[in-house]
């Protein structure tokens, strides 16, 4: 087989969807033509509550959010798809030049605010940047994800053992803490390594912190008390 029928016969990657929210039709319908020429696929919605309802799903994606829109305004919007889980990258494009406006958008999370009309090249290069982020989020929820399956499949007191451990306990107060020898504590490490398939408590220490486990509530009281 040649390496050109190869090459047509492998699957085709979609492109990246364009979110364009805007109730301002005009530039609603030239934005959603303008990226498909530039081959992204498109999806257009004249109010918020329209994207709401379609919730777009978890794949290369961005959105394309206008600021002031009847109902439900683009901070708003903003908002209720932090509120909902969806970590999709949000490009606020205005017709006003609100500075405030801006910088809250960016400090709630926004990658860019654009003032229209916006440049051809800058709208793709905020929207390439605004991709490039959110497949960095999907790789590291696809980590986070692979951590935590690798957690779960410890018992309970195996879990209490790991949290320990990776706080830099000795096994002689994680013993005494629980109330069992140190043998015991050496057997649930070997266990544990294993089973979270790393080598050293080095590595379990990176996986807690990774998870957030070394800065959960009550840690500080808990470490207090061995």
């Amino acid at each position: 087989m040649s390496s050109r029928r190869q090459a047509d016969e492998a699957p085709r990657v979609p492109s990246p969807v364009i979110h364009v929210v805007d109730d301002d039709a005009s530039f609603r319908i030239a934005t959603g033509n303008l990226l498909r020429a530039c081959d992204y696929r498109v999806a257009l919605y004249d109010s918020a509550m329209a994207l709401l309802a379609n919730a777009p799903s978890d794949e290369p994606a961005c959105i394309l959010l206008d600021v002031r829109m009847a109902g439900c305004s683009g901070p708003q919007l903003q908002r209720k798809l932090v509120e909902l889980g969806n970590r999709l990258p949000v490009i606020f494009v205005t017709g006003y030049g609100d500075v405030p406006t801006a910088v809250r958008a960016i400090k709630a999370g926004a990658e860019d605010v654009l003032t229209k009309p916006v440049p051809k090249q800058r709208l793709l290069d905020a929207i390439e940047r605004a991709l490039a982020h959110g497949e960095e989020i999907r790789n590291r929820d696809r980590r986070i994800a692979g951590l935590r399956a690798l957690v779960s499949r410890l018992t309970a007191r195996e879990h209490e053992v790991f949290a320990l451990l990776a706080r830099g306990k000795p096994h002689k107060q994680i013993a005494y803490a629980l109330g069992t020898s140190e043998r015991t504590i050496k057997f649930h490490r070997h266990n544990i390594l294993q089973k979270c398939e790393v080598n050293s408590l080095a590595d379990l220490a990176v996986i807690a912190d990774r998870l957030g486990m070394l800065a959960v509530p009550g840690a500080a009281e808990a470490e207090a008390a061995l």
